[in-house]
């Protein structure tokens, strides 16, 4: 290769460098304002998804990225386009900055020969790096800032358990404490926990809906009915059972006829009850004979009673047990039964005539004597009318007086008189001025006339 062909190639390629570094700078410069508006919007959706899904996949994220990049890249180069410079541009601007007049464009047509290669080639052109790299700076600021920023995402927060409503715990409650103290079978408990779950396994968003409400309270009212039922049949039980060991020998033959039914019909409550006690429990109670107390061990059937009396207080420590019945503890217990039967102290029936106890769950009290004798102070008196001195209060039609008296007839002499006509004046309701009535009235005064 000849000198001069050397020196050909050697300029083009320079001219060629000047070209790409001028394009290069017209493409970055078309670039950086879009590159920072998708910088701006994509960190403000990056935040978005990592808030609003838990598993947002970054894989994904960076394809998308990409794939936008390059979609900014080719629009940015479509936009700079106009302002490119060739090789041929690039050496009338390297001739005009080093002012070699016009040489490099009249060896490219052969007119002269190339010149000799400077130390250094000036294009007249220099990088203004702080214009230049501030948006791709800011622009990888924000990316990084949406990437590392700490967001909690709202799905987690949504995934947390929701408070279960209250009347769970407190079934729950019921049954730890049931199942701890073997106070009733472990069916029933089985049963109940089944039904909390059927409830508690359906979407949290209809833990508190309405169909769910009233499956909550009627598994609670049915809990409640049955702690209620299994604590009364046992003190009733407990309570028979206590009369007949201690009294059997002052009772009547009537009184302890009664007795054993109280205790019979409490035990088939306790075998009939979807809760039944324990099965242990249950089992002895079957087994005991009430008519023949006397043939028992003292002290297993006190065992008994206590047992008994344990499992009560069980149910009634549950949140589902009803207010204490009076029939509940020794002299209470024995007081009820008393009334009961009518079978208490002169002085106790004496003040059960004039009321009953009263208290928190109390009525008036029973009227006295129901199982037992009647008092003979019961007398029907005479029949009496009552008779109000003050007549403001009467009403229409009420009877007010009651007199005897003749009739006061007119004897005056009455001569002739014309008949009625057609077109005689009307009397009675249709001459009311039915015009100054509200339409509510006349509606009324319409209904009545009908």
């Amino acid at each position: 290769m000849s000198e001069k062909d050397s020196r050909d190639t050697q300029w083009r390629k320079i001219a060629s460098k000047v070209s790409s570094k001028i394009n290069l700078a017209w493409w970055l410069d078309k670039l950086a304002a879009p590159l920072l508006i998708a910088a701006l919007a994509g960190s403000c959706l990056i935040l978005i998804a990592r808030r609003e899904f838990s598993d947002f996949s970054w894989f994904y994220a960076s394809i998308i990225g990409l794939i936008l990049f390059l979609a900014i890249g080719i629009l940015s180069w479509w936009r700079a386009r106009r302002n490119f410079e060739s090789p041929d541009h690039a050496l009338v601007r390297i001739e005009a900055s080093m002012k070699l007049r016009n040489k490099l464009s009249a060896a490219k047509h052969g007119l002269t020969p190339w010149p000799d290669l400077p130390e250094a080639i000036q294009d007249g052109t220099r990088w203004r790096w702080s214009r230049l790299l501030s948006p791709p700076l800011a622009a990888l600021i924000l990316l990084g800032a949406s990437i590392l920023l700490p967001v909690s995402a709202r799905s987690d927060a949504g995934e947390l358990p929701l408070d279960e409503p209250q009347a769970w715990k407190d079934l729950e409650t019921d049954i730890e404490s049931l199942a701890e103290e073997q106070t009733v079978e472990e069916d029933y408990l089985d049963e109940l926990e089944e039904r909390i779950d059927q409830l508690r396994n359906q979407n949290q968003d209809q833990w508190y809906s309405h169909s769910s409400i009233e499956a909550t309270d009627a598994l609670s009212e049915m809990h409640q009915g049955e702690l209620d039922k299994l604590e009364r049949n046992l003190r009733r039980a407990e309570q028979a059972l206590e009369n007949l060991q201690e009294n059997s020998g002052e009772m009547s033959e009537t009184t302890r006829e009664r007795m054993l039914d109280v205790f019979n019909e409490a035990k088939q409550g306790l075998e009939q009850g979807k809760m039944k006690p324990d099965s242990q429990l249950l089992e002895k109670l079957r087994e005991l004979d009430p008519e023949n107390l006397a043939q028992l061990d003292p002290q297993q059937l006190e065992q008994l009673r206590e047992s008994m009396k344990q499992a009560a207080e069980n149910c009634a420590q549950c949140q589902g047990g009803s207010a204490k019945h009076p029939s509940q503890g020794g002299d209470a217990g024995q007081d009820w039964l008393d009334d009961l039967l009518n079978e208490g102290s002169a002085d106790e029936q004496s003040q059960g005539n004039e009321g009953g106890k009263g208290g928190l769950g109390r009525g008036p009290g029973s009227a006295p004597g129901v199982l037992g004798q009647v008092t003979p102070d019961v007398n029907s008196g005479n029949l009496e009318g009552l008779k109000s001195e003050d007549l403001s209060k009467s009403l229409p039609g009420d009877l007010l007086e009651l007199k005897d008296s003749e009739h006061d007839v007119d004897k005056a002499k009455i001569g002739l008189r014309a008949g009625g006509k057609v077109d005689s004046e009307s009397e009675g309701g249709s001459r009311v001025w039915k015009e100054s009535l509200l339409p509510s009235e006349k509606s009324a005064l319409k209904d009545f006339f009908k």
